[in-house]
């Protein structure tokens, strides 16, 4: 026996091999079916953090406004909030995710593409019916144009000025200076624009006394009860003047 365990270490007893049903070999082998030993220290937690990420359920619809639950006619700030919420619902799921995103972007698009030609439209329908017009309609526009935004308000801002300087002094005097200075910068931005003095005097005193005249019949149309005690018929009369001269030196060409 002593030969035969120095020749194999790792053989059992004789004692077992010869009684298999023995009390010895009963006991290790209810030992180990009672503590399985695990194959590694990932086996243990693995089952208690995996969690599967929920299925957007409506991937294969097609339109995409029902994909993502809002009507066509939704605003901006629905679309938002319905991509966003379905984002945090099925947040982990990549096709899921992906098919909420396209939606999202196809609706986006689509949107821009209707605003676009709206636009497109509406400068269409607006060019035919200029084309459409009479010859003395057309004539009469093609002294019309229309500058950049910036220099309108940079000529808003300068009549309005002169507008408010008029009214804050009108207790000391008339607004002489503030007109005569009104037209001197009305010429002044036509002969810029025209490349011709006496084209740009023509038309800057024809807006002078066309807006002097129309003054005249409108302000004495107005209420008195919404009018300063200061405020006098040739005060009034000078807004109105201003705003021709606005309008001359900006659009006419």
């Amino acid at each position: 026996m002593a030969s035969r365990l120095l020749a194999n270490p790792f053989a059992a007893p004789p004692s077992l091999h010869a009684n298999p049903n023995s009390e010895r070999l009963r006991r290790v082998r209810c030992a180990a079916s009672r503590n399985p030993i695990p194959r590694c220290a990932m086996d243990a937690s693995y089952g208690d953090n995996l969690r599967i990420a929920p299925k957007f359920p409506r991937m294969r619809v097609w339109d995409p406004y029902k994909r993502l639950g809002i009507s066509p006619d939704a605003s901006e700030e629905e679309i938002w909030g319905s991509r966003n919420f379905l984002l945090q619902q099925y947040a982990g799921h990549e096709r899921s995710e992906e098919s909420i995103e396209a939606a999202f972007e196809n609706i986006l698009t689509t949107s821009y593409v209707k605003r676009k030609k709206t636009k497109f439209n509406l400068k269409t329908r607006l060019k035919k019916k200029v084309e459409e017009s009479p010859s003395w309609v057309k004539n009469l526009l093609d002294f019309v144009e229309v500058p950049p935004t910036v220099i309108i308000l940079r000529r808003l801002f300068l009549f309005g000025f002169m507008a408010t300087w008029s009214i804050m002094n009108s207790a000391d005097g008339g607004p002489a200076f503030q007109v005569a200075v009104s037209l001197a910068a009305c010429i002044y931005f036509l002969n810029d624009k025209t490349k011709s003095l006496g084209r740009a005097s023509i038309i800057g005193f024809g807006a002078l006394v066309g807006g002097w005249i129309c003054g005249s019949f409108l302000v004495p149309m107005i209420p008195t009860v919404l009018l300063q005690p200061t405020w006098t018929l040739e005060l009034l009369t000078s807004l109105v003047a201003y705003t021709f001269l606005f309008l001359a030196c900006t659009f006419l060409k």
